[in-house]
Formats: structure tokens, sequence, C-alpha cells
């Protein structure tokens, strides 16, 4: 469906309309999901295929990740991004595919650095093919993304290989955590942008540089994915303490255990310090005071406060992307981030 008519952004709000605000997250993305399937489709089949080209069995652990699916949130922050241009370009396909790699890379990675039993509902690749073929998995599609990347434009190579030493960055800020543990927001936020904002950043940046869009508005754009990155992980800190699966600690004391704190943990720890001896016997995995310490951030409300900031870190993100010339994929850019902000699963 071409992006220039209407019949685009009547299928997108005819989605919204019918979901409701509360919708599931997978049917709010429904509409833009279906303007952009043929892409999508390209995109999953050249994961699928980028998995499966290496010695196994390391192809093998690469493809139980991308089989697993996802919701392909960076692969269409690319081509939304592009789109604003003008017609997709093939390279922005191209790199709508590298998001997708340099993203499973990092949960390979993850996992083995967290001793992660699941992932996306799977038992994780580590648990099946042992850490060091996942370690080796999450290298071989590191690879493909940069392969595809310099094909596709050596100007998204440079800001790529940027984004990835800012991921590792990230990754080695987290892991002091588990030596001593560090409550200060100024060390999450500087996790929180290096491991997950600098990618929705990069896949932003990634379809302008291809599309031909004014360095003002690559900047601007850069600008609108790192902080829709920033409410996307606020969310999801949320989530850890009223998801249904987070009921019995189990997902809390996960993330203790790994040295990782949380906003609302954070917020928790500034307004009641006592709470820290009580942190401390959970990341020993005392699995009775990880749940006191859930229900005592549950109780004090600070996830409202993180869904607020998280709305805050939204409007940032929205007024970069008024610099950004009108389009219909503009005003989808606008919809996938008020969703993201939005959701409850």
């Amino acid at each position: 469906m071409p992006l220039g008519t209407s019949a685009a952004m009547h299928l997108l709000q005819e989605t919204l309309d019918r979901v409701g605000p509360v919708g599931r997250i997978d049917d709010r993305f429904s509409a833009i999901q279906a303007i952009f399937a043929a892409d999508l489709t390209y995109v999953d089949a050249e994961l699928q295929r980028a998995a499966a080209e290496g010695a196994r069995p390391a192809t093998l652990a690469a493809d139980h990740l991308v089989g697993a699916g996802g919701k392909r949130v960076r692969p269409l922050t690319v081509l939304l991004s592009a789109a604003c241009f003008g017609p997709l370009p093939a390279a922005a396909r191209e790199l709508a595919v590298v998001a997708e790699l340099v993203h499973s890379a990092t949960l390979l990675h993850d996992d083995v650095i967290d001793d992660s039993p699941e992932r996306r509902g799977h038992p994780a690749a580590r648990t099946v093919w042992g850490n060091a073929v996942s370690v080796l998995a999450g290298d071989l599609l590191l690879t493909h993304a940069l392969d595809r990347t310099l094909a596709a434009d050596a100007r998204a190579l440079a800001e790529l290989i940027a984004t990835l030493r800012r991921l590792v960055d990230g990754e080695i800020v987290q892991l002091r955590g588990r030596v001593k543990l560090d409550t200060s927001e100024a060390t999450y936020f500087r996790i929180l942008e290096d491991k997950t904002a600098s990618l929705f950043g990069w896949s932003a940046r990634a379809g302008a540089i291809v599309a031909g869009g004014s360095d003002d508005e690559r900047d601007a754009l850069g600008i609108f994915g790192e902080r829709m990155g920033v409410a996307f992980q606020l969310v999801d800190d949320t989530l850890d303490y009223t998801g249904d699966s987070n009921e019995t600690g189990k997902a809390l004391l996960s993330d203790l255990g790994e040295g990782k704190l949380t906003l609302p943990l954070v917020l928790a720890l500034s307004h009641a310090p006592g709470l820290m001896s009580m942190l401390e016997r959970a990341r020993g995995s005392d699995r009775a005071a990880a749940d006191e310490v859930g229900q005592a951030v549950r109780k004090m409300g600070v996830c409202d406060e993180v869904r607020h900031r998280a709305a805050l870190e939204t409007e940032r993100a929205l007024s970069a992307l008024s610099e950004v010339r009108p389009s219909p994929a503009r005003d989808m850019l606008r919809v996938l981030a008020t969703e993201l902000t939005t959701r409850t699963s």
C-alpha cells in the first residue's frame, strides 16, 4: 500500500480504534505491520538466511533465537524513518535486517552474561547448546550485520560501529553491579542510554541516511529514536513489577541476582534507604526477600512515576520528530512511539 495515500493512515487509525487504548501491543502495531508486510517478510527471511550462514552449531543457536520472533520494533523504525523521505530504497530494507541482527546478537550475549534460562518464552540458546556456542552465535550475527551495512552504506557502518561500542560500554557498566551495587540514577540512565537507546537511535538515523534526509533531519530522527528507546525501557521496567509473571517474584529475583536495577527500584531506594538490607538478601538468592522488595516497590507507587517519566521521554521524542518534514510515515513514527509508552504487556 503506497505510503503517500490516505488509505495507509486510515488503516492505521481503524486498527487503533478497534483495539482501544489498552489493547495488546501486537494488535496496536498491526496496521503499521500490514502496510510494511512485504518489507517485514523480507526482514524475517533474511534473518533466517543470515542465521543459517556459518558453521554448526552456532547457526542452530542463532536460528533458535531468530526463529522465536519478536516485535521487530527496530526494523520498523528503520523502515519508517526511510519512508519519511519517499519510496523505500533497497538499502533501507537491508539496514532494517541489520538492526534486528544486532539486537539478536546482543540477546544471545546477554543471556550468557546473565545466566538466563529463557528468552521469548523458549529455552535460551545457552541452555540448549552451551554458553560458548551462544556467544559465537551472537558473533556470527554481528559479522553478518557489519557485512550488510558496508554493502548498504558506509556512512551507516561508521555510525553502527560507534553504536556497538556504546552497547559494549553499557553492558560493562551493568556488569559492575554484580560486584558492587550502584543505585544512582546517573548509572542507571547511562546503562539505559548505551544498552537500549543507542540502537534505537541508530535505527532511526540509518533510515534517514540511506533515504536522503538532510543533516538536520537525520539528527532529529536520531534524537527521536534515542528518546523512544529510553521510554521503551522505562515501560519495561514497570512491567517487571506489574506483569502477571512477576507476582511470584521470580523475575525480580533474577534481575537482582544479576546485579541489575530497574528505575522503580532505584526510586524506591531513594525514598526508603532501609530497603537496602532486604535488597542485599535478595541479591543473595533469598526469594522471600525478593518478594518483599517487589511488594514494597509496588506499594510506593513508584511505577506510576516511571510511567510519567516515560511519557515525558516520548514527548521529547515527538518534539524532535516535528523537525522532520510532514509525511504519513512521520505520523506512523509518532504512533509507534506513543504505543510503546502506553503498552501494558
